[in-house]
């Protein structure tokens, strides 16, 4: 494909979105962009959180880490399950109960002012840096596929900092005025792209491979890229107990500690909606990681056999756009992708607003409606703004590895805190020395490097995303120091 013809491709998927905005965004209150006044139909929700959970890194790195990893991957999605139904069973009804807008007022019914502000300032640092390691990824393709080859005020390409704030400023646009209720929505159709792009990749892949049918699944269990379980060496990052506990935990943190994630699941109706929505939404999740595994063993054989010299991040894309299987899979690729771009971006730009709004501007009891509101929409333009920025830091800062691998290892120190806080809130009935919490919340993931790197460098040991475990504990035990009375 032409590079004017994917740019009339994204043209015609962000009108339909703005089209959605339009429809859903005629009010614009704070109640919808933080709530949509409660009224979302919980399996819309279920099915929008899919392509928000996956995202690009999933669309584009999972396929690509198989080279390296197998079907290892599989022992987190395992341990995932385990995740959501704490999440659906323990969270939820305590979020319901409380009738939060933003989970982290939890904090400080339950400790505090300093430790309601450290969780919330451990998600937006959290969720700033996912939200940027995803659309760095996305960029990084698009940028590769369409804008290097255009022309910029007569220069050949076009820089990636403008690719960056036209991505950032196309989900602004769609987002500002509705927030969360129109995510709802544009979720929803980004996921049903995404799972037709995968479709149409592994369909038009097994074809040129002459498989069909149930000839794929004996293709791939028969192959060694797909190896599920890992139990021969405790000290890999790959040890199937590893890879399972980290996965259980970090559901938990990543959706259940997560303003982002929690917030669609706030939008429905009551807590039996919500749910229901978690228990449908882990069942296909599950399925659909497996899918892009299957199409990730697929696209290696098929590189391989090919000789296409396209690894981890770079091999879905190179095989759908350039080696000529097709214009169709090309379009369909580059849909799924741009959805993946902004399933992920518009949920977390609106989570970003919501919580820096309420949780560190306090603006829902500072301000009257009419001020919220404008403070709501320049705090809207502040995060895109920041999140243009890191995007652009990333660039220069990440090497080559896989960045999912790097999401999940980076995930595991900041959203660690915010594990031990809740298990200590949730599981116990001490309080603590508030003041004291941020000092713990910082000491506790550098503790925790230290100790992997230790680990690693003179047993041989590797934490892996088991990290995030750690991480947690030691918040844990740093709080059981400076408990004080029982509630």
């Amino acid at each position: 494909m032409q590079p004017y013809q994917i740019l009339l491709l994204i043209a015609g998927y962000f009108g339909v979105l703005m089209l959605i905005s339009y429809l859903t965004g005629k009010s614009g209150s704070n109640a919808d962009f933080f709530k949509a006044g409660k009224q979302s139909p919980w399996y819309l929700v279920a099915f929008g959180m899919i392509g928000a959970s996956l995202s690009g890194v999933t669309f584009i790195s999972v396929p690509g880490w198989i080279e390296a990893s197998s079907f290892s991957y599989f022992q987190v999605v395992l341990g995932y399950t385990v995740g959501y139904a704490v999440i659906g069973l323990v969270l939820l009804p305590l979020y319901y109960k409380l009738n939060l807008t933003s989970i982290y007022t939890y904090l400080e019914t339950r400790f505090g002012n300093a430790s309601y502000k450290t969780g919330a300032s451990f998600f937006l640092l959290s969720r700033i840096v996912g939200a940027s390691f995803r659309l760095y990824l996305v960029a990084n393709v698009l940028q590769l596929l369409v804008f290097d080859k255009m022309s910029f005020f007569g220069q050949e390409g076009v820089p990636f900092w403008v690719t960056v704030t036209i991505t950032i400023l196309l989900i602004w646009l769609y987002t500002f005025k509705a927030g969360i209720k129109t995510i709802v929505w544009t979720d929803t159709l980004q996921t049903l792209f995404m799972l037709i792009a995968v479709g149409v990749a592994i369909y038009y892949v097994s074809e040129q491979m002459g498989l069909s049918g149930g000839a794929i699944m004996s293709f791939v269990s028969d192959s060694d890229l797909s190896q599920v379980f890992f139990f021969d060496d405790w000290k890999s990052g790959d040890y199937f107990f590893k890879q399972f506990f980290s996965g259980a935990f970090i559901a938990i943190v990543m959706t259940g500690l997560d303003q982002d994630m929690m917030q669609k699941n706030l939008t429905c109706r009551n807590l039996k909606d919500a749910q229901k929505n978690v228990f449908w939404f882990t069942i296909v999740l599950t399925i659909v990681n497996m899918v892009f595994l299957v199409l990730g063993v697929l696209l290696t054989v098929f590189a391989a056999q090919n000789g296409i010299d396209a690894h981890k991040d770079q091999l879905f894309p190179t095989i759908a756009v350039e080696s000529g299987l097709g214009v169709g899979l090309a379009i369909v690729f580059l849909l799924g992708l741009i959805a993946a771009a902004y399933s992920s971006a518009d949920s977390a730009l609106t989570s970003l607003t919501t919580s820096f709004s309420i949780d560190i501007l306090d603006i829902e009891k500072k301000y009257e409606p009419k001020e919220q509101v404008r403070i709501r929409k320049r705090i809207h333009i502040y995060m895109s703004l920041v999140l243009i920025l890191v995007i652009i830091i990333f660039k220069y800062v990440i090497a080559d590895d896989s960045v999912i691998a790097k999401l999940f290892t980076f995930a595991g120190y900041t959203y660690g805190p915010l594990l031990g806080l809740y298990a200590f809130g949730l599981f116990t009935s001490w309080k603590v020395k508030d003041a004291i919490v941020p000092a713990i919340a910082i000491a506790s993931p550098i503790l925790a490097y230290v100790i992997s790197y230790l680990c690693k460098e003179y047993a041989g040991f590797d934490f892996g995303f088991f990290i995030l475990i750690l991480n947690g504990a030691l918040t844990f035990l740093g709080l059981v120091l400076i408990r004080t009375q029982k509630n």
